[in-house]
C-alpha cells in the first residue's frame, strides 16, 4: 500500500493538478485493468503513461495509431531468413508490460480488433501459434473526442474491454502556473525514482483480490449497474463485465486506503469511471440534452446504500 501511494506521489510531481485522475489510473493498474483516456491533444496523456512506466519499472512501448497501422504491427509477424533457411517470428508492439495505444480511434477496425484480443486474452495468435504477452500487461489507450477529424468510433465491444474511462482535461489555473514555472517535462520524468518492478505489481494485484465484500454491498453494486439497463434515457447500460470491473475497482480503492473490506462509498466513488463509457444514450436523452453525468448522479442518488456495519465478518 505504501509503495502504491509513493508511486502516486511521484506521478503528481510530474503531472500537476490531476491527483484524482492519477489515483484512478493507479487503482486500475492494481485491479489489472486497461484504461481509456479520452481527451484533446496536449494535456499530458503520453507523459502520464511514461511516468507510470518509469515509476513501476515496466517495459513500456508506444504505438501512434494511424490509418496505415496494421494488425501485424501489434501482434508481430514472421520473416524468412535465408541464411537460416527458416521463418523467424518478430515480436510486435504488444510484447511489453505497459502499452500506450495513442489515438486508437484513428486506425482501422481490423487493427482495433487485433488489440482487443490481446487486451482480453493477454495473448496473440499469429499463423496458428498462440503466444502469451509478458505479465503484467496493461493498456492505456487514448482517443480524441468523438467527431474529431480523421476519427471513427470504437466498437462497443472494444469499449467494454476498458475497465475505466477518464478524461484528464486542462489543468486548473494555479497548476498551469506551476507547470509553466517548472523545468521541462523530460527533466521532470528523469527525476522519477522507480519504486518497484512488475513482480511487485503482480503481488499487489493478488492482495487486492483478497479484499472482502459483504453480501449487502454486492447487492448494492449490482443494483447500480442494473439501473443503467432500465433507465428511461439509456438505450444500453452496463454489461456483466461492468459489474466485474466495478468489483475490482472498489477492492482496489479499499486496499489503497488500508482497509480489508469494501464500503458502499467505495462502490459509489468508482461507479462513474466504470460505467460511463459503457452507457449509450437514447434519442430522448440526446434531444433533451441529458448528459451521462446527470444520469449517473441520478442513479447513485436513487439507489439506496446499505447501512454501515461494525464487523465485516
Amino acid at each position: 500500500m505504501e509503495k502504491a501511494q509513493e508511486i502516486i506521489k511521484q506521478i503528481n510531481q510530474v503531472i500537476f493538478g490531476k491527483e484524482k485522475e492519477i489515483l484512478e489510473m493507479m487503482l486500475a493498474f492494481l485491479a489489472n485493468g486497461h484504461i481509456l483516456l479520452e481527451d484533446i491533444p496536449g494535456v499530458g496523456k503520453t507523459t502520464l503513461a511514461l511516468a507510470f512506466s518509469k515509476a513501476m519499472r515496466l517495459d513500456y512501448k508506444r504505438v501512434q495509431f494511424t490509418p496505415d497501422v496494421v494488425p501485424s504491427d501489434l501482434t508481430g509477424f514472421s520473416i524468412y531468413r535465408r541464411e537460416e533457411e527458416r521463418f523467424v517470428y518478430q515480436k510486435g508492439s504488444v510484447f511489453c508490460n505497459l502499452l500506450l495505444a495513442d489515438e486508437i480511434n484513428r486506425t482501422s477496425p481490423k487493427t482495433q480488433a487485433a488489440l482487443l484480443e490481446v487486451m482480453e486474452e493477454r495473448q496473440v495468435t499469429v499463423e496458428g501459434e498462440t503466444r502469451s504477452v509478458p505479465t503484467p500487461f496493461l493498456v492505456i489507450a487514448t482517443q480524441n473526442p468523438y467527431g474529431s477529424a480523421g476519427t471513427q468510433p470504437l466498437p462497443e465491444a472494444q469499449m467494454d474491454r476498458f475497465m475505466i474511462r477518464i478524461s484528464i482535461g486542462y489543468p486548473d489555473f494555479e497548476s498551469e502556473v506551476v507547470m509553466a514555472k517548472s523545468i521541462g517535462i523530460t527533466e521532470r520524468i528523469k527525476e522519477i525514482q522507480p519504486i518497484e518492478d512488475g513482480k511487485w505489481l503482480e503481488q499487489m494485484q493478488k492482495n487486492v483480490q483478497e479484499v472482502y465484500i459483504k453480501d449487502e454491498v454486492y447487492r448494492y453494486l449490482v443494483e447500480l449497474v442494473a439501473a443503467t439497463r432500465q433507465h428511461r434515457y439509456l438505450e444500453r447500460g452496463g454489461s456483466p463485465r461492468a459489474t466485474i470491473a466495478l468489483v475490482k475497482m472498489a477492492r482496489a480503492a479499499a486496499w489503497i486506503q488500508g482497509r480489508s473490506f469494501v464500503t458502499p462509498a467505495d462502490i459509489a466513488d468508482q461507479f462513474p469511471y466504470v460505467i460511463q463509457h459503457r452507457m449509450v444514450r437514447n434519442i430522448a436523452a440526446r434531444t433533451e440534452k441529458i448528459t451521462k453525468e446527470q444520469i449517473i448522479k441520478e442513479i447513485v442518488r436513487q439507489i439506496k446504500k446499505p447501512p454501515l456495519w461494525e464487523k465485516v465478518r
